[in-house]
C-alpha cells in the first residue's frame, strides 16, 4: 500500500483527519482520539461524497461508511 496523503480535517468534532488510497479503493479516518479506521470498499465517488465541502464527515460515517466492511487501522 502507498504511502497515505492524510488532508487535516478542521471543521469536524467527529474526525481529525481523512485520507483515500484510490488503488485500494479504502477511506481512512482518524479520530480525535488518534485512532484510525479504514473503510473499504469505497469507489471514488463514495470519497468523493464523503470529502465535499459542507458534508457532515460524522453523519457520513454514521450513514455509509459503518455500512461497508471496516477495521482499525493499524
Amino acid at each position: 500500500m502507498a504511502e497515505l496523503d492524510w488532508i487535516e480535517v478542521g471543521d469536524s468534532e467527529r474526525i481529525t483527519a481523512m485520507a483515500y488510497d484510490e488503488e485500494q479503493e479504502m477511506i481512512f479516518v482518524r479520530f480525535p482520539n488518534g485512532i484510525e479506521w479504514c473503510y473499504e470498499d469505497c469507489p471514488p465517488h463514495v470519497w468523493e461524497e464523503f470529502s465535499a465541502a459542507g458534508q457532515s464527515k460524522g453523519q457520513y460515517i454514521h450513514d455509509t461508511l459503518n455500512h461497508k466492511p471496516h477495521h482499525r487501522h493499524e
